[in-house]
């Protein structure tokens, strides 16, 4: 058996350059930032000690930074390490810190402070861009911060950051550097995490007598109904999903913060409330979010009414309460279950699966009980898709664009490629109407405005040698905060296919303010006042091309899409990235 080998660095050269051996060590495949005097030692490092090894993609704003990390995560498993400057830098990146850790999306944020050793700072800069726990600023939203005091710190601490990010449930850590730590020499020998050692630990396996006895619910319900949220955050979960709902024949409601089950499967019911009015047991899976499915929530009054009866019985597999915030509730309310099992639904959901097929052999009378179930929820699943192919075709030509002509357009030119959707689902169009048939065809639905175009960016970096097709559905709104991410793009050659879904307003929050208006009794042609995108409209298709992109619009009349986005496709396939800027319906 091998023992622990050695890693030992040697002295000379600069302290730095231990950081930049260890971002080379754990393998990061890029480093995107935005460039910053404080950790202008580690700078000098990465481009001379490892001679740009992983390969820096400068980005115009430390946001975009982080959430390309976060995107490129979501996409391909694997962590980027991201290089932020110290106060102002990560007052910038907060934003996209908080969306990271909202998302469980591993990012390795390194950032820096000017000299704690007062006799180093230069004068008033030094001072200003040094906080006495510059790590505050996030604490509440990473799974970790640290700031080592020392050069022998750098190793341990390094190596902890790694895997406590890595760690399911997974999240982003903030390492901060000190300016002098990193420009003063390597006087000493200095001890690294080593080589051979596992890098993460392995994964929580569930207790197997809790595991039985929820085996044994499913087997004994007349009307389950499986709700995954995270399953799909693995390769496996994907077609794992799809073992368990057939052994069971149960409905399955994707949460949708990944991609959890193909959306032409016959037990597929996402967007379907209806499917829980005569469940008996509903079985949240790495799921969180368990009321946002189950619930009609009436926004005027900010009640919600069960679509389950009360009599359902529920139950938890998953990361129940570890690792949840301090200060943000993104952990929802607490479940009422009548089993919470904790364990990683990488090993729970092919052990579940075992366990129910074991109980269904040999029982002709349960397997004919469980196929009887899966053909009526593929009745189910059957309408719905008929349903929204018909309500698709409503005011086909209308102008503005509907986002169901829209999304039919687009599928129609893309449906025969390697394609993956980034973020926006073209307002859960693309799910009603197109076949999501793997499990990297869409990483999950969009978060706050402000977020997509890094994320986007990030999933295209992630997806870039393999020979796929990315579509961003990007809005108008979001696009705005961060234009000039679309400089990164070309910069950094990565091709994307950005088709606007512009419909020249903040219209989440226009909608807002109408339900508002409509309980006051105010006008509701005054709701649009605060929220509208128009008295200049941006002209997004010419912002493009000076940003380095091909690009085609604003398109008005939906006739044109098709033939846009074709020529669109072939400048992505020849390694552009191209925009489409379409004018669309406010979706209410």
């Amino acid at each position: 058996m091998a023992g622990i080998e050695k890693n030992i660095k040697p002295a000379g050269g600069w302290q730095s350059d231990v950081i930049a051996d260890l971002i080379r060590q754990f393998e990061f495949p890029y480093i995107t930032l935005n460039p910053g005097a404080s950790y202008r030692g580690l700078h000098d490092s990465l481009v001379n000690h490892n001679n740009n090894e992983p390969p820096m993609l400068l980005c115009q704003h430390e946001k975009i930074a982080v959430q390309i990390g976060h995107g490129y995560a979501k996409a391909s498993g694997e962590p980027l390490c991201v290089i932020v400057h110290n106060v102002v830098g990560l007052l910038h990146a907060v934003m996209g810190i908080y969306y990271a850790y909202v998302d469980r999306a591993p990012v390795f944020i390194i950032g820096a402070t000017g000299p704690m050793d007062e006799g180093k700072r230069r004068p008033r800069v030094d001072w200003d861009h040094t906080a006495n726990v510059q790590g505050q600023a996030c604490r509440d939203y990473v799974k970790w911060d640290y700031q080592p005091g020392g050069v022998q710190g750098i190793g341990d601490s390094f190596a902890r950051a790694y895997a406590v990010m890595m760690t399911e449930p997974q999240g982003p850590i903030y390492m901060c550097y000190d300016a002098w730590l990193q420009e003063d020499t390597l006087t000493e020998s200095v001890k690294l995490p080593p080589k051979n050692t596992p890098r993460v630990a392995s994964k929580i396996a569930p207790e197997p007598k809790a595991l039985a006895q929820i085996a044994d619910k499913l087997v004994a319900s007349d009307w389950p109904v499986l709700m995954p949220q995270y399953v799909g955050r693995v390769a496996s979960g994907f077609d794992d999903m799809v073992g368990l709902a057939e052994s069971i024949g149960a409905a399955v409601v994707d949460v949708h913060s990944r991609l959890n089950f193909p959306t032409e499967h016959p037990l597929d019911c996402r967007l379907t409330p209806k499917v829980f009015n005569n469940a008996d047991l509903i079985v949240g899976l790495d799921c969180r979010d368990w009321e946002g499915r189950t619930h009609y929530n009436d926004r005027v009054n900010r009640t919600m009414k069960a679509h389950y009866p009360d009599n359902c019985d529920w139950v938890d597999i998953g990361f129940a309460d570890i690792e949840i915030s301090k200060w943000a509730m993104g952990y929802q309310k607490f479940p009422e279950c009548s089993q919470r099992v904790l364990a990683d639904t990488e090993l729970a959901i092919p052990a579940l699966t075992q366990l129910i097929t074991a109980r269904v052999k040999d029982n002709p009378k349960l397997a004919k009980k469980i196929q009887e179930r899966a053909t009526a929820v593929k009745e189910i699943h059957d309408k719905n898709r008929a349903k929204w192919l018909e309500q698709s075709k409503e005011n086909w030509n209308n102008q503005p664009i509907t986002c169901a002509r829209l999304a039919t357009e687009v599928y129609s030119v893309i449906k025969n490629e390697d394609w993956v959707l980034t973020t926006n689902a073209f307002e859960d169009w693309a799910l009603k109407l197109w076949n999501f048939d793997k499990g990297y065809r869409w990483p999950g639905k969009p978060l706050g405005t402000g977020t997509q175009i890094g994320m986007g960016l990030g999933i295209a970096l992630a997806h870039r040698n393999k020979g796929r097709i990315v579509l961003d559905c990007q809005t108008d709104g979001d696009l705005m905060f961060d234009l000039g991410a679309l400089w990164f793009a070309s910069k950094h050659k990565v091709p994307m296919l950005a088709v606007m879904h512009n419909n020249r307003a903040y219209y989440n929050d226009w909608e807002h303010q109408i339900t508002i208006a409509e309980q006051r009794g105010t006008p509701v042609e005054r709701a649009y006042i605060g929220m509208d995108i128009f008295g200049p409209e941006p002209d997004f298709a010419q912002v493009a091309r000076g940003l380095g992109w091909y690009a085609e619009g604003p398109i008005e009349d939906p006739n044109e899409i098709a033939g846009a986005v074709s020529r669109a496709l072939e400048k992505v396939k020849q390694g552009i990235p191209a925009l489409v800027d379409t004018i669309t319906e406010h979706v209410g």
